[in-house]
């Protein structure tokens, strides 16, 4: 099985036009924050399954934080009992975002300052905001380097294939082949994900291939390399 995990690129915002969350279309009110089904279907994560001719989850979720994928993708792992045959591809978002928990439940934040809290959080929220500095900024870019690299090595340690990238990088990738944002998002067309997935399936498959074992070479991580370097080049986007 592919598992997909990322935010709004990897859960097909914009794809139907307006729409980031399920709960966005009336039809699918009870999905909540979740990607919405259709726009799956659309997605890098859809087609890079199609690709490697295997199962498909997306797990997905526009303007997630990267908490929120750690927290999620390892509890989908813990939860997996085929490890071997489980290939995780995560497109990894802005070190700035953060999560809160709520009671049983999850907030995601933003430095937009226009994220809506509940009330009781509103001046926390605010002054966390404020707080957003370059240098924390940079302090927080250090911090997901050094997780996401041990998440890899618990990957690896565990024998499950996967590939990481930067959605600062995929845009870039989409950008120079000549691709459009869609309207004033930084979002992009079913096209567009597309030729991404067709850009990852020869890295996925050149492993696959050789029969991997326990070894470093078990992770792909595209361009950025082991240190997930794309994090340092990444400027925070709201979406």
């Amino acid at each position: 099985m592919i598992y997909v995990n990322g935010d709004s690129h990897s859960a097909g915002a914009d794809i139907i036009p307006g729409i980031a969350f399920a709960q966005d279309d009336h039809r699918y009110l009870g999905y909540g924050r979740k990607a919405h089904p259709e726009a799956v279907l659309q997605t890098w994560g859809y087609y890079f399954a199609q690709a490697m001719d295997r199962g498909f989850y997306c797990e997905a979720e526009s303007a997630s934080s990267n908490n929120r994928i750690l927290r999620t993708t390892k509890k989908f792992v813990a939860n997996a009992v085929k490890k071997d045959e489980l290939f995780i591809a995560i497109g990894w978002t802005s070190p700035e975002r953060e999560e809160w928990q709520y009671g049983e439940d999850y907030i995601q934040v933003t430095a937009s300052g226009t994220d809506s809290v509940p009330k009781s959080m509103e001046e926390e929220y605010k002054e966390w905001v404020l707080n957003q500095t370059q240098e924390e900024l940079k302090n927080k870019e250090l911090k997901w380097n050094q997780l996401i690299s041990s998440f890899s090595e618990e990957l690896i340690d565990q024998g499950i294939r996967h590939i990481f990238f930067h959605t600062s990088e995929y845009e870039a990738y989409l950008l120079e082949h000549g691709f459009s944002s869609i309207g004033t998002t930084n979002h992009f067309n079913a096209d567009a994900h597309k030729a991404w997935a067709d850009h990852l399936v020869p890295f996925a498959n050149r492993r696959i291939n050789t029969h991997l074992t326990n070894h470093k070479n078990n992770c792909i991580i595209t361009r950025v390399k082991q240190e997930f370097k794309g994090l340092r080049k990444w400027q925070p986007t709201y979406s």
